[in-house]
């Protein structure tokens, strides 16, 4: 009776343990099924001089759809277009169709704890981009580099408005007051001198006017 009770238990617990193996083989399944860890896949590599902080694992979106994940983060040997790190990429084949065009990649920032991913944009006018060669992707935004320019921004408006301040308002609105007279003065010489000019063309048009009826009239030199 003990060794068919030993047998039975022993039966019971082989039992559990393939079915604990089957069960965590459909859960692995599933859930490589959800994250496309089962879908076939083709690889991208491409290029940038500084990923920002992307780390392997990390998404990749097509206009803010998920359509692959970033599978290796590796150095150069050498540079390439100021390029020295080569991120690969799977993306899932059913996708493949839509990055039959211009595309570009680059390196985004998305929520609160700035976890980075990389983003493809995809674009109907310039050629299709070759999938097969290393692509030359766009670097994410440096913020110490932002911030350095904001601050350079500051400075320069900052001394702009001193020197502004140190300017005479006062002794300025003289000299545009002066300039503005002179100005007016200057005008009215130009009128003086138009209306001596139209007075002339008048007087040459009469004198003109008489000299053709002179000629018609064949007595020209009666003139003198």
């Amino acid at each position: 009776m003990t060794d068919k009770s030993a047998i039975k238990k022993n039966v019971l617990s082989g039992l559990f343990f393939i079915g604990g193996v089957i069960l965590i083989f459909m859960i692995v399944f599933t859930i490589g099924k959800d994250k496309g860890l089962t879908q076939p896949k083709f690889k991208i590599s491409v290029l940038f001089g500084d990923v920002g902080g992307l780390i392997e694992g990390a998404p990749v979106r097509l206009d803010g759809v998920n359509i692959g994940t970033v599978s290796d983060i590796s150095f150069l040997d050498k540079k390439i277009e100021s390029r020295r790190v080569k991120v690969e990429v799977n993306i899932f084949n059913r996708y493949k169709n839509q990055l039959n065009r211009n595309v570009r990649f680059s390196i985004k920032t998305e929520g609160i704890l700035g976890e980075k991913l990389v983003e493809i944009q995809s674009d109907e006018i310039g050629l299709q981009t070759d999938l097969t060669r290393p692509i030359i992707g766009e670097d994410p935004l440096n913020v110490q580099d932002l911030a350095q320019v904001f601050s350079d921004a500051a400075e320069s408006f900052t001394k702009t408005s001193q020197d502004f301040n140190k300017i005479d308002v006062q002794k300025l609105s003289q000299v545009l007051e002066e300039a503005a007279q002179s100005l007016v003065v200057t005008s009215k010489g130009v009128n003086t001198i138009l209306s001596e000019m139209y007075y002339i063309s008048v007087k040459s048009k009469r004198l003109l006017d008489r000299l053709e009826q002179r000629v018609i009239e064949g007595d020209l030199f009666k003139v003198f």
